[in-house]
């Protein structure tokens, strides 16, 4: 039985530099020598595509390679999960992650990368009032329990980016980077990314965005009317829009089919009022004439109806195709005049949207402060949230009613309330996945009081996280109001950032002999079984949300995790009578389970009263096939 240290990579986060040089070595495998990458021989068959020389295009600042860094760290983290704050924790396949998204974007590689279908990210504008929070190179676990006051810190805090530090645009860049560099991961091949933003950081991001996900892959700069205010005080002009990025992880995918086309969504139900009884489902009737296309002609239909166009117009169709319009039926004569059959069926594309939205089809930011306060019936507690319309329209655009969209700015959860509404309309099963830091909250700030007293009402921590999941919440009671038969997943579960379960070695600690007493069991004390067994599926790449059983097997807890592919059993104890009756068991469960070719079992190492025992576990679930046994 092989045992899952703190150095595994196991027990870490995805190795994205090993994963790089892994991809890089698929593709040019004659360039590494004696495992080093040789760049010379790189950059001869790469040829005419290298860039040489000192100037070269692109955006830089102070920070940047630090940055870039900084994506490649694995974490050292884990996510804790938070029944008593879910909302149907066995059955929900949504996901509310509380805690710096650098570090959760980073533990969902390995179970999520390639999957998302839609990322939407409203992040900070970069005003001089947005908090840009410092990002520890070192440790990015011990900062984020810093900055959220979990541990004893150093006065380190989340502060305010304003102009006058010298740093303006760098702090958001150094921000923004490695996050964007780690979403690009998690994307579908087939996937898009919407990132909101003003003008003041707009430029900026487009160069960063074409640098990560390559200008190529840019889609279109859509053009928002955030709010319909006029400001005649302005001092120059009103700055009405907000502006929003989408690029696609290849966008050279979108173009193998028409099905894979971006297609601007419409209300087709509504305009398309007929109900045709030949089986080709809705239509609507247009005029068979127009302003001015065909030469004039008359024609004569099967039932005899003699038709031409009316002075001052001209055919809209072709004599031919008017009378393959009139065999096929898609002729209506109510009312007496021939009129074209519409189909929904040979519309559905619709058509490419623009990049002017229309605030009929995305609403203006004051929908999304009215939707707010209507949910959680409070005014103020979050500042300019945006309207669920907003996601709708892009989650059309994304066109997958069984797609996971991420949002790991989640703020006021917007984006999640927007997936359950939208599902609830298209009888779709869209998951979502928030992420949103915990920002504690000041009550003596004047934009930040009016939230505090709304958290103090309903007895929650101040902070922003609370918000996002109270939003989840009522959102769901408020839909299930208003839909009472619908039973599609209103549900989510909640997982917070902490260090991992298990210890790590410290080397400077100088009472060696209590250290050494001190690691025999290397789970931390205040962890629990479930918090073991979740980090498991993180990191060996399960889905937080995959289907799981339990079962009773020698009075110890097991649990089998997407049909049998992850058996865990985390008991605090198995003694030598336990173990050979607890491995029998846990081999005739198999045998009863779907998805067991490559199955892991993994144990608590602590648990095992000797070796003896561990050693008697592994060889019975072995010869039933069990190759994967492990401990942590």
């Amino acid at each position: 039985m092989e045992r899952i240290t703190a150095k595994d990579p196991e027990s870490r986060s995805m190795d994205m530099v090993a994963e790089n040089v892994s991809r890089l070595k698929a593709v040019f495998p004659d360039v590494f020598r004696e495992g080093k990458v040789d760049f010379d021989a790189l950059r001869q068959l790469l040829g005419h595509d290298v860039e040489d020389g000192d100037e070269k295009y692109g955006l830089n600042w102070r920070g940047k390679r630090s940055a870039r860094r900084l994506s490649l760290i694995p974490s050292a983290g884990t996510l804790r999960p938070c029944p008593d704050e879910s909302v149907d924790w066995d059955t929900t396949r949504n996901l509310m992650i509380e805690g710096d998204n650098l570090e959760a974007l980073k533990l969902l590689q390995k179970s999520y990368a390639g999957k998302v279908k839609l990322i939407y990210i409203d992040p900070p504008y970069n005003t001089g009032k947005d908090f840009i929070y410092p990002d520890n190179y070192k440790d990015g676990i011990r900062n984020y329990l810093k900055l959220t006051g979990q541990v004893d810190g150093d006065g380190q805090k989340l502060t305010s980016n304003t102009d006058a530090s010298g740093r303006f645009h760098t702090n958001w860049l150094n921000m923004m980077y490695p996050r964007l560099k780690l979403a690009r991961n998690l994307l579908g091949m087939d996937g898009l990314i919407v990132v909101s933003c003003d003008q003041a950081e707009l430029p900026n991001l487009q160069n960063v965005m074409d640098e990560i996900f390559g200008e190529d892959n840019l889609f279109a700069i859509l053009t928002r009317r955030a709010t319909h205010t006029v400001r005649n005080s302005s001092k120059d002009f009103n700055l009405h829009a907000d502006y929003l990025t989408v690029y696609g992880k290849d966008k050279a995918w979108f173009g193998e089919s028409s099905e894979r086309y971006i297609r601007q969504p419409t209300d087709k139900t509504a305009s398309y009022p007929h109900n045709d009884q030949d089986g080709r489902g809705r239509y609507k009737l247009d005029p068979l004439h127009a302003r001015n296309y065909y030469t004039p002609y008359k024609h004569r239909f099967s039932n005899g109806t003699v038709w031409e166009a009316p002075n001052g117009r001209y055919p809209a169709y072709s004599r031919e195709t008017l009378q393959r319009m009139d065999r096929e039926n898609r002729i209506s004569f109510s009312n007496g005049e021939p009129k074209a059959k519409r189909y929904l069926a040979d519309v559905q594309e619709g058509r490419p949207p623009d990049t002017i939205l229309d605030p009929g089809d995305v609403g203006f930011n004051f929908h999304g402060t009215r939707e707010l306060r209507e949910t959680l019936g409070a005014d103020k507690v979050f500042p300019q949230p945006k309207p669920t319309q907003l996601i709708a329209y892009l989650m059309q655009l994304a066109n997958d009613p069984n797609g996971i969209v991420l949002d790991f700015f989640a703020g006021s959860g917007t984006t999640g309330h927007a997936v359950m509404s939208m599902n609830v309309q298209d009888d779709g099963n869209r998951r979502y996945i928030l992420v949103q830091m915990p920002e504690p909250l000041d009550p003596k700030g004047n934009e930040q009081k009016t939230a505090t007293d709304y958290l103090d009402s309903i007895r929650r921590p101040r902070n922003i996280a609370e918000i996002t999941k109270e939003r989840l919440r009522r959102a769901a009671v408020a839909i299930t109001a208003d839909a009472p038969s619908y039973s599609g997943d209103l549900g989510f579960r909640v997982f917070k950032l902490d260090s991992a379960n298990v210890k790590e070695w410290d080397p400077k600690r100088t009472d060696i002999q209590q250290a050494l007493l001190d690691h025999v069991d290397n789970i931390k004390e205040d962890r629990s079984a479930d918090d073991l067994l979740y980090e498991i599926l993180l990191k060996l790449g399960f889905d937080l949300c995959a289907p799981a059983q339990s079962c009773i097997i020698g009075g110890k807890r097991v649990h089998a995790i997407g049909g049998g592919a992850l058996i865990s059993c985390m008991d605090a104890q198995i003694g030598g009578a336990d173990a050979e009756g607890l491995a029998i068991g846990i081999s005739e469960w198999l045998g009863e389970l779907e998805n067991t070719d490559d199955t892991t079992v993994v144990f608590r190492d602590s648990a095992f009263s000797d070796d003896v025992a561990k050693t008697n576990v592994t060889e019975i679930l072995r010869q039933s096939g069990v190759k994967n046994v492990r401990s942590v």
